[in-house]
């Protein structure tokens, strides 16, 4: 494995077991640290270098010649060249330096939206969690200039909100949000309103275009790499499992029954499962699918919106083939891809753990099916690709996978982490504004203490931010937003220097032969070269010249 509990190159620790993406498979928002992507959230591009120069030397640990998955991937360098600078080939040491690597990039088929990093958030919907960091990720995300995604059933959870006739007359939490990310949005990210089945039903897109008009992009969703049977969030007030109930949601077990009622007053159940439905089940076959899809997407256009996305899960084949064809067919502006299996909400633990295709073969396989219809002369859709991914090396493999079709890469459980940890520390230096942040602490912890006692000590990118919006404007900015953005720099670096190295300074230069297999399996499962294979050929000629 790559990733220990423990990382002494860096002096990080998980708090629990590591996933394949270096985050603990349970993270918490009470954390007080330190995995690779907490400490990078105060300390920023530091993190990407070895601690205690000057007196230590330093070797990988990194075993990926074992098992198929994203860490088996390595990132190809090149000793002469330098493509992109400027749109062209330079040969001057001067250009060639790793902060000239351009980041940005764009999405889109008519419309097209620009972000500063190839990143967007995951959709981050009606889970306390999201509800109660959302001023950090959204100003976060709209300062850093990345897509945010508000996910599924933020209208139906929402007790102030009103349901007239089957359809959204007042959305405040809705309102919010997107208000939240516009307040700071500056031509560069979008914010992505999602749909599930309740949405469809409640007139979610209706209501968003009539308000915000073309400022949202309008997402459809088939699922997520976690789960395969809809959204699900707990909740332990019986009153309020009793509106969700009443908002027509699936509550399990059901507190309109006398039983389920008595055995919550007497404490046997503690707690209700609030789902959402299962898409798709009125339909039969492919071709019922894709005239529904097509009817939804023309619906949506009729509304207004001009940029339209899909989300879909790891599915099987039929079901990524779908996606891609429908989504090119219909002239969609991106499809995100996610592979399993992690979620931000409550998804069952073992379905987590055994349902559906693992975030490498799904991708591997996208872009298989997206160089078919390419060769047949279709524009495909522009892809992102999720699914545990958590450091820079991640977004390079996945872009470069991907390439030319993936024009971002997708996060959800890791960039909450800094809306966590900002949220922590506010509330400890500041008391009053605890409750307020849904902070966790009373008292900083020593992990945060022995970086610094003040959020312009402690954050490596707070002069950043301020540059960004002024002094006077500093005292709205939760915590939270400067280490999103202190995280977001790191990897901005992090992918810099890798590109570079790979002699690519641009990212639509980015290619698969940028990649090679660590072990034969993951090259046979990607078509990736293995690393005893790639440009072989052009190693023969150099030895017969």
């Amino acid at each position: 494995m790559r990733f220990d509990k423990r990382n002494d190159v860096l002096g990080t620790v998980n708090r629990g077991n590591a996933a394949e993406s270096g985050l603990c498979t349970l993270c918490r928002a009470d954390c007080e640290g330190k995995c690779e992507t907490w400490l990078s959230s105060l300390v920023g591009r530091k993190l990407l270098y070895p601690r205690d120069f000057g007196i230590v030397t330093a070797g990988a640990n990194n075993t990926t010649h074992v098992g198929v998955s994203y860490n088996a991937l390595r990132i190809q360098g090149y000793a002469y060249g330098a493509h992109g600078i400027d749109g062209r080939l330079s040969n001057d040491p001067d250009d060639c330096i790793f902060p000239n690597v351009d980041l940005t990039t764009e999405f889109g088929r008519e419309v097209k939206t620009k972000a500063r990093i190839p990143l967007m958030t995951g959709a981050l919907g009606s889970t306390f969690v999201a509800a109660k960091y959302w001023d950090a990720f959204a100003i976060g995300g709209a300062l850093v200039g990345i897509p945010i995604v508000i996910g599924e059933n933020v209208v139906g959870v929402d007790r102030d909100s009103e349901i007239r006739n089957g359809k959204i007359a007042k959305a405040p939490e809705l309102d919010r949000r997107i208000d939240t990310y516009l307040r700071y949005f500056d031509g560069y990210g979008a914010i992505i309103v999602q749909m599930n089945v309740e949405d469809t039903r409640n007139g979610v897109a209706a209501y968003v275009a009539e308000k915000y008009g073309d400022k949202c992009i309008i997402e459809l969703k088939w699922g997520q790499g976690a789960k395969d049977i809809g959204g699900e969030i707990q909740v332990t007030s019986i009153d309020y499992a009793l509106f969700l109930k009443k908002r027509g949601y699936v509550v399990d077990p059901n507190p309109e029954l006398p039983e389920v009622q008595q055995a919550f007053e007497k404490g046997a159940i503690r707690s209700f499962a609030r789902h959402s439905r299962l898409g798709g089940t009125q339909l039969s076959r492919v071709d019922l699918v894709r005239e529904d899809f097509m009817k939804s997407v023309a619906y949506l256009r009729s509304l207004g919106f001009k940029r339209i996305s899909l989300k879909t899960g790891s599915y099987g084949m039929e079901e990524l083939a779908m996606a891609i064809k429908f989504a090119t067919d219909a002239k969609l502006d991106l499809l995100t891809i996610d592979g399993s299996g992690g979620g931000t909400g409550m998804s069952p633990w073992n379905m987590m753990q055994s349902w559906g295709v693992p975030s490498i073969l799904l991708h591997a396989k996208a872009h298989q099916y997206a160089a078919y219809l390419a060769a047949k002369g279709e524009q495909v859709v522009d892809l992102s690709f999720a699914g545990g991914f958590a450091l820079e090396d991640s977004i390079f493999k996945a872009l470069a996978l991907g390439a030319p079709y993936t024009k971002l890469v997708c996060m959800g459980r890791a960039v909450m982490i800094p809306g966590f940890l900002g949220a922590n520390i506010e509330g400890a230096l500041n008391p009053e504004r605890k409750a307020a942040v849904s902070g966790n602490w009373d008292r900083l912890p020593r992990t945060v203490g022995d970086i610094g006692g003040s959020a312009e000590e402690i954050f490596a990118c707070y002069y950043d931010v301020e540059k960004k919006v002024g002094k006077d404007e500093m005292k709205h900015i939760p915590y939270g937003a400067m280490a999103f953005w202190t995280l977001a720099d790191k990897l901005s670096c992090g992918l810099q220097q890798l590109m570079a190295g790979a002699r690519k300074f641009t990212i639509d230069q980015l290619h698969r032969n940028d990649l090679f297999a660590a072990n034969r399996e993951t090259a046979r499962e990607t078509g990736i070269a293995h690393c005893g294979d790639a440009n072989d050929a052009l190693a023969r000629k150099i030895l017969e010249s």
